[in-house]
């Protein structure tokens, strides 16, 4: 049963954008958010939203240059990349917490329970 679908994926040249966006087909949803793996590395995180109130976090790479913002209509959470570099080229992967209690930061993976497939973003320089 598939509940989050991912699109948006691709290869942009570098300094270029890309837009990334997850469709939610559950029915609970606290927070929203987008990690990636590049090759070789661990998944890391990129960025989060609550689902009530919209707060966005972001992890320092991509402070500035990413925007992630979401479709409560629709339950939609999207990944706006701008000024993307070699360094962003990765499979990136969203993901839901459908229940968040609080007193765990939402940077972290486990706190999320529904996993999107991932899509590949890669940045030619």
């Amino acid at each position: 049963q598939v509940q989050l679908v991912e699109s948006g994926g691709g290869l942009v040249q570098a300094g270029g954008s890309l837009r990334l966006s997850c469709e939610y087909f559950g029915r609970t949803l606290s927070a929203a958010a987008w990690f990636r793996q590049a090759p070789g590395t661990e998944r890391e995180y990129v960025a989060h939203i609550t689902w009530r109130g919209g707060s966005a976090t972001y992890a320092d790479s991509v402070k500035g240059r990413f925007t992630i913002s979401r479709d409560s209509d629709k339950n939609t959470v999207f990944l706006q990349m701008n000024i993307v570099g070699p360094e962003d080229t990765a499979v990136y992967y969203c993901a839901v917490a459908t229940f968040y209690s609080g007193g765990w930061s939402l940077k972290l993976q486990n706190q999320y329970d529904v996993w999107g497939q991932g899509t590949q973003v890669t940045v030619s320089s």
